[in-house]
């Protein structure tokens, strides 16, 4: 049988076993650190800062060394709530701004500020108040490029000793009064509707201007297609005669077919609906006095010979015999 020392020595070994293994274990545990990709870990040494620890497995002095909450080192993106701000014509705004901003320090971010995000936050709020306090309403709508890079390059300036970065500031919502909303409105319904009737009167002045250019070229156009065609007319007609005295003068007509053919041409002159009266010409007794000749004499007798003849035969005889 085992004796009651032997026991209580037995036990006590067993405990002083079990103590260790769970201190060696506690060691282990404190003395292994694992750091995430993109995160970033302040090691103090009692109680000063000691080194930055990787992203991977790290070994730690344990009861020595105290490793702080991890930092992320990612670029982080902060909406802050709408803050009034007052513009230089005395009107209040309500202002959503964004922040871009990544950690490059994990010590300065540390040891250099408490909470950066609220100093961050507060540092946009008064910078943008300095920035846009110096603007009117309308340059604060207009400008907002403008007023990002002013807040960034301040942002980045001020924030460098912390630590931070910041690539981007962005201002989400810039909301004026209700009042001035409404007239804004109101202002740019009367602008759209001027635009619209100097749009309609300079689209009404072009259609005119179109059609008077039309009307315009085609009347020179008819014009110049009448005198083409008189002009055509003219040297049809001038052909028509020269190839008409032609054939006339061709054929040697005599007396009595030209007297036949101004008989046959009379009758014309009183075709139209418009003649009331007829005159007839002088020289029609003189072309019935040929169309005789030539039918009973059977040819055309020259004046000059025929009054040759008579004075022959006669003597002198007068003109009107």
């Amino acid at each position: 049988m085992i004796s009651v020392e032997e026991f209580f020595g037995q036990l006590f070994v067993t405990a002083l076993v079990v103590v260790i293994g769970i201190f060696v274990i506690v060691v282990l545990l404190r003395s292994i650190r694992i750091v995430p990709q993109a995160y970033a870990g302040v090691v103090e040494r009692l109680g000063r800062y000691q080194r930055t620890l990787q992203p991977g497995l790290n070994l730690l002095v344990p009861f020595i060394d105290r490793l702080r909450p991890l930092v992320d080192m990612r670029e982080q993106v902060v909406s802050f709530p709408p803050q009034p701000v007052i513009t230089e014509d005395n009107l209040v705004v309500s202002i959503d701004t964004v922040i871009y901003f990544q950690v490059t320090d994990a010590r300065a971010a540390t040891y250099e500020i408490a909470n950066y995000l609220a100093g961050v936050e507060q540092l946009t709020v008064t910078t943008l108040r300095n920035v846009v306090g110096g603007l009117n309403l309308e340059e604060a709508l207009t400008s907002r490029d403008n007023i990002n890079g002013q807040l960034r390059v301040v942002l980045d300036e001020a924030t460098g000793k912390w630590g931070l970065r910041v690539n981007r500031v962005e201002l989400k919502a810039i909301d004026p009064p209700a009042s001035i909303q409404d007239s804004m409105e109101k202002q740019m319904r009367a602008e759209r509707d001027r635009r619209a009737v100097i749009l309609t009167a300079e689209g009404t002045k072009q259609a005119q201007i179109l059609e008077a250019e039309g009307m315009r070229q085609s009347a020179i156009l008819k014009a110049e297609g009448e005198a083409k065609a008189q002009v055509l007319k003219a040297q049809a007609e001038a052909e028509a005669i020269t190839t008409v005295f032609g054939a006339i003068h061709a054929g040697n007509p005599d007396a009595p077919l030209l007297a036949y053919e101004y008989l046959q041409t009379l009758p014309k002159l009183a075709e139209g609906e418009s003649n009331k009266m007829w005159i007839i010409p002088s020289e029609l007794t003189e072309a019935l006095k040929g169309i005789g000749q030539g039918f009973l004499g059977g040819g055309a007798v020259d004046p000059a010979a025929g009054g040759q003849a008579g004075g022959k035969r006669g003597g002198s005889a007068s003109p009107s015999a």
